[in-house]
Order: C-alpha cells, then structure tokens, then sequence
C-alpha cells in the first residue's frame, strides 16, 4: 500500500529526517520518503495505514499533517 501526505512546516534536511525518524517507527511501514518542494511525505506500508497513527507520528517530529493527496 502506498498513501501521500501533505504535511505544513518542513524546510530543509533536518525537517525530513525527523518526519521520516517519526513516521517509519510505525510498525507496518516500511518506507517513507519526503519531498521538501512539495511538502509531501510518501509512505509505503504493508497494510493500509490509520491515518491517525501517521498525524500523531508528524506532530511529534514537530510539523502538522494537513490533508491527503
């Protein structure tokens, strides 16, 4: 399964690791990837994803997820 996110507030490098850190530590992801231009955060599971789950994983790494493409 693969979903993409848009998520507010990410600048630079830093920005991506610390998304890409939050979000891969859920447990049927197993890939994320960020585009910083778009602000869009790609993630790859085995199985569909709470979009829940990926919110939380985003505002702890500091940014807001804002909707879903």
């Amino acid at each position: 399964m693969q979903a993409v996110y848009v998520v507010k507030g990410m600048t630079c490098g830093h920005c991506a690791s610390s998304v890409t850190e939050e979000v891969s530590q859920i447990p049927a992801v197993r890939d994320v990837r960020v585009d910083l231009a778009t602000g869009h955060v790609t993630v790859s599971s085995e199985s569909v994803l709470d979009t829940v789950d990926v919110t939380r994983a985003v505002s702890e790494a500091g940014y807001e997820l804002t909707g879903r493409v």
